[in-house]
């Protein structure tokens, strides 16, 4: 595989006469002479673990349910659901995002296991399932939080996944102080958490490859993370069409698991 070319254009032209076969070839001999790979991933990571995404014709957000039929699904996952009407927001919460069941597939396990061999240097998620976690990532950044903690509002008391999804009251209540114990989701209306996209920002930074894995790019936080990038490769697996692809190096349209688990 050639490294050296006189554009971005040339590289792009080189990269884009490949065969299917060719492309997971060059892919494999990217990571392998990389020092810092960074993964973007959206909810296409987790859909093979059977959680369903968000704005696909099968996603959550198309999903009808009568008793929140007059509610924008946007609604009730956002902070103003959670304060103005917390029965609705935690009935739908609890009904829609308990994902404790959900086990790793192998692009969970894939991504741990470069990260393992030192051939990623980490993983930026907009999953809040903890899946990455549970196959054995170490250096994962969720800028969206996660369902698998939670907290008190009031005294800032923190709670395991359980406490909300098994509490027998409709609104979850802290035991020491009687206020409103809410999950580590980032929700509409709130600013993401600090430490997290920090953390993905200096990833980014530092990246010389990038791929990008399960997401549109049409959620603003994973968007600006991705423009942010000005490493030497960018790779691209969505099954769907993902913004920036004229931007890609390689494109796979394909399941990224499937793709992982090629190298």
């Amino acid at each position: 595989m050639r490294t050296e070319f006189s554009s971005e254009k040339e590289k792009h032209n080189y990269f884009n006469r490949m065969t299917h076969e060719q492309k997971l070839d060059a892919f494999g001999e990217i990571l392998a002479s990389c020092r810092h790979v960074a993964f973007l991933g959206g909810a296409g990571v987790s859909t093979e673990s059977g959680i369903p995404d968000f704005r696909s014709k099968n996603g959550l957000y198309r999903k009808k349910e009568k008793s929140f039929a007059k509610y924008k699904p946007e609604y009730l996952l956002s902070y103003d659901c959670l304060h103005k009407k917390p029965e609705v927001f935690f009935s739908y919460y609890r009904k829609n995002l308990d994902a404790r069941g959900a086990e790793p597939n192998t692009a969970h396990y894939k991504l741990a296991e470069l990260e393992r061999t030192g051939r990623l240097e980490g993983v930026i998620t907009q999953n809040i399932d903890g899946l990455h976690q549970k196959a054995g990532s170490k250096n994962v950044y969720e800028i969206h939080g996660t369902i698998r903690s939670n907290h008190c509002v009031s005294c800032g008391r923190e709670y395991d996944e359980d406490f909300i999804f098994e509490s027998p009251d409709t609104i979850p209540r802290c035991p020491v102080c009687g206020k409103l114990v809410r999950p580590d989701v980032t929700l509409y209306g709130e600013f993401l958490p600090e430490k997290a996209y920090q953390g993905a920002i200096d990833l980014i930074n530092r990246a010389d490859c990038l791929i990008i894995g399960g997401t549109s790019l049409e959620v603003g936080s994973a968007a600006q993370l991705a423009h942010m990038y000005h490493g030497n490769y960018l790779i691209i697996i969505n099954k769907g069409k993902t913004r920036m692809e004229g931007k890609a190096d390689i494109v796979f349209h394909d399941r990224i698991g499937e793709i992982l688990g090629y190298l």
